[in-house]
């Protein structure tokens, strides 16, 4: 399991700053999972919470930027694309990950990456934040999201 050497979830507060949770409707046990640990973390943080439910990973950079150029503060990508017998999962986990990428980049906003790239289902199930999980990915994005929101807008404030 990839979890160790993780960074401790120090408490953030994140009183009014706006994140939106994108989540694909594939695999809908582990988004579940993982939209209730970024909603857990960013409610205890304070901050302003949306959600937007999208067909899969590779719509996620498209809504995110949409989201991004509106009102929000952050956006938390969530996502699950297993491996299958044809190469479809490279072409979509590396469009969904560059698109992403390119997406904070142009906006200047950042994006909690969220999104599994798997062998099998289970592994998702060991990541999702559920009961027995051994990781929650959800509750790590936003984490990351909310906390360099938080940053950006200190920086911002430097100037």
């Amino acid at each position: 399991m990839s979890g160790a050497g993780r960074p401790d979830g120090a408490e953030l507060d994140g009183a009014g700053i706006r994140v939106v949770i994108v989540a694909g409707r594939w695999h809908t046990a582990i988004t579940d999972g993982m939209i209730a640990g970024a909603q857990r973390v960013l409610e205890a943080g304070g901050a302003s919470v949306g959600l937007v439910r999208v067909a899969g990973s590779f719509e996620l950079p498209v809504v995110a930027k949409a989201i991004l150029e509106g009102d929000a503060d952050a956006v938390v990508a969530l996502g699950v694309i297993v491996r299958g017998g044809t190469p479809h999962f490279d072409f979509v986990a590396d469009a969904t990950t560059s698109g992403l990428s390119r997406v904070a980049i142009d906006t200047g906003k950042p994006i909690g990456f969220g999104v599994l790239t798997l062998d099998n289902e289970q592994q998702g199930l060991d990541r999702a934040g559920l009961a027995g999980s051994r990781e929650d990915k959800g509750g790590e994005a936003a984490h990351a999201a909310l906390e360099t929101a938080i940053l950006l807008r200190s920086l911002r404030g430097l100037r």
